[in-house]
């Protein structure tokens, strides 16, 4: 599919039917994952993959936002690993997950998958629930399944404000 219409089709799925994702599947999210672009190349990244009952009850302690879900991943990143700004000592480690969580949700959405990229979540309950040392924050929460048959876009999908451009 044309990247530009895989970005407009792509929508956060809520509703998932009971089927598991196929292992294929899962391994091919997991390398766009790799592939994606992160600051230095120092690919922070650190990805929970979920799918046993015990772990997706450890999720729904952490966010009501599971959506009841046959598979979960949840994105993370190594402070001790990820690139600091010079100038501010600022982490890129949050935004190099974000750019992993991007590739894998259009990787998702190709794949015929949905998903929805949950923020809403109890990062220490994580932390606790997954006994993840400090150095490994917790920044997204991707509940993944095939799409029930009433999942639909949530009506606000389309609308889009204008991008603000200043040229100089």
């Amino acid at each position: 599919m044309d990247f530009l219409d895989l970005a407009k089709e792509r929508y956060s799925v809520r509703k998932f039917d009971k089927r598991k994702v196929e292992q294929e599947k899962i391994d091919s999210i997991l390398e766009a994952g790799k592939l994606a672009p992160t600051a230095c190349n120092y690919q922070p990244q650190r990805v929970l993959l979920i799918q046993s009952q015990d772990g997706l009850q450890r999720v729904k302690d952490c966010t009501r936002y599971h959506f009841d879900a046959p598979l979960t991943l949840i994105i993370c990143y190594d402070s001790t690993v990820s690139w600091k700004r010079s100038f501010d000592n600022y982490d890129m480690g949050a935004v190099d997950a974000g750019i992993v969580t991007t590739h894998m949700i259009l990787e998702i959405a190709e794949l015929g998958l949905g998903s929805t990229w949950v923020g809403h979540f109890d990062p220490q309950k994580v932390k606790e629930n997954f006994s993840l040392p400090e150095n490994i924050i917790p920044v997204a929460i991707l509940p993944i399944g095939y799409p029930a048959k009433e999942s639909s876009p949530n009506p606000n999908h389309t609308k889009r404000q204008e991008l603000e451009i200043t040229a100089f």
